[in-house]
């Protein structure tokens, strides 16, 4: 499912981008969404619902991590500010 998803590759090639050990806000990811969909500058606001669905689900196959506070979250059970970023080492 994910793998013909348009978002989840984006997101997961945002945080590729941002490297190990970085993390990418939601947010930046829906601006790049919207932009490349040639929406219109507040269009993102409404794709954060999908990103978090997308993180959580890339999150739950172990692709990237929800983290909050910079630790890893719980994808299940996780609230408040998120970053999304690639599994590291710790």
């Amino acid at each position: 499912m994910l793998d013909n998803d348009p978002l989840a590759i984006m997101i997961f090639d945002l945080c590729v981008a941002a490297g190990p050990g970085k993390t990418i806000c939601p947010t930046d990811a829906a601006k790049a969404f919207a932009r490349a969909r040639e929406e219109d500058d507040l269009a993102w606001r409404g794709h954060l619902t999908q990103v978090r669905a997308r993180a959580v689900a890339l999150a739950r196959t172990g692709r990237l991590v929800i983290y909050r506070k910079g630790k890893p979250a719980d994808p299940n059970d996780f609230r408040g500010v998120y970053r999304i970023g690639l599994p590291r080492g710790d």
